[in-house]
């Protein structure tokens, strides 16, 4: 239960490529790195509130109107 010699590593790369193909862990890499600039992106507008880009809800009202009782 020790650690991993370098024929288990070779082993699991090998498992990896084999799923994914060579194509497709590059371009999950990319997509990962563009979600933890998206989330920094986000951090740093939460610490900064006279930012520039402000998003504005815009949000629908329902009018209640209570039943008469009789």
């Amino acid at each position: 239960m020790g650690s991993f010699s370098v024929w288990h590593w070779l082993i699991v790369l090998v498992i990896v490529l084999i799923f994914f193909g060579r194509g497709k862990i590059p371009e999950l890499m990319g997509d990962m790195a563009k979600g933890i600039k998206s989330f920094k992106r986000g951090m740093a507008d939460d610490d900064n509130p006279d930012s520039t880009t402000t998003t504005t809800a815009t949000g629908k009202t329902v009018d209640h109107k209570p039943e008469e009782t009789k």
